[in-house]
């Protein structure tokens, strides 16, 4: 019995292998900064003029900033360390650790409007709503031109090219079209509370608002939790790498395989093969190198 051992490239290869996102980040630091402007300004009138709506907008804004923030620092420190010999495949998962963490603070804020949305109902307050539907309309356009700057980045694919997607920038995406939701929402309560005389659709809202940042939320992180753990096995290319090895001319059974996201739409790959015959790794790697998306593989033959 033979055994044989190759990775895929050269001995000496790259372990970069995300090149990143420098549109993205740079679009990313203006939203962070024209956030933080609106926040102040929301929370300041929601307290100001009794609107809950208007409040809970702000204290979302204001979780958005954070989390935008780490989004920016996300990139940073990928960018930054990326050829670090520590980190054994690349710093992507860095990026995706700041959608997951931007996801988490999510959360926290939909039970925030939650909690003070149901504050609201209990004990009503007067609102001051022509100043506040004016500042509401305002904090509705700026989250407009934060999404349009985040949108020329993101985008929703299918089959593969749904793994190429930037979780980080897609985290900051949803921020941004959450804070987006939420304006419309509390200019329909001001609006709704001011004309028709229903001054409990504002915490309506809030409560409404919170259940749709909390469904966003949770797709996020589920997108990114799966990532960072490497529940990647149910992944199309599982399927494609097990079909290459069954119809390729030589016969040889997978021994074992493990497959992991090391970027946006790249995997690494380790299987363990035995053939009957003579079979090399370089076989092995020339068969599994028509997909693409495979950066890096590992092979581990037995034959005998």
């Amino acid at each position: 019995m033979s055994s044989s051992n190759v990775t895929a490239g050269n001995r000496k290869h790259t372990h970069v292998f995300d090149a990143g996102n420098p549109i993205g980040e740079r679009n990313t630091r203006r939203v962070v900064v024209l956030t933080a402007v609106m926040m102040v300004v929301e929370i300041v009138a929601g307290l100001t003029f009794n609107s809950m709506a208007l409040l809970a907008d702000g204290l979302h804004m204001c979780s958005h900033a954070t989390a935008l923030s780490l989004s920016v620092l996300a990139y940073v420190f990928a960018r930054k360390f990326a050829h670090s010999p520590r980190f054994a495949f690349g710093t992507w998962k860095i990026e995706v650790l700041g959608g997951y963490t931007s996801a988490v603070l999510l959360v926290v804020v939909a039970l925030a409007m939650f909690y003070e949305s149901v504050l609201r109902i209990i004990t009503p307050a007067a609102i001051r709503y022509d100043k506040a539907i004016v500042v509401a309309c305002i904090g509705l356009i700026v989250n407009l031109v934060c999404a349009w700057w985040l949108k020329d980045d993101h985008h929703h694919d299918h089959g593969h090219a749904s793994h190429h997607h930037d979780l980080n920038l897609r985290s900051a995406y949803v921020h941004v079209v959450a804070d987006a939701a939420t304006s419309v929402l509390a200019i329909v309560a001001l609006v709704g509370g001011k004309f028709w005389g229903a001054p409990w659709l504002d915490p309506v809202m809030g409560i409404v608002g919170a259940v749709l940042v909390s469904v966003w939320a949770f797709g996020l992180l589920r997108d990114s939790s799966h990532i960072l753990v490497d529940a990647e096995m149910n992944a199309p290319v599982v399927a494609e790498i097990r079909e290459v090895i069954r119809d390729a001319p030589i016969t040889a059974e997978i021994c074992d395989l493990h497959v992991w996201r090391v970027g946006k739409g790249k995997y690494a790959c380790i299987i363990s093969l035995s053939a009957a015959g003579s079979l090399s790794a370089d076989e092995v790697r020339h068969w599994l190198r028509i997909h693409e998306e495979l950066v890096h593989i590992t092979v581990e033959v037995n034959s005998g």
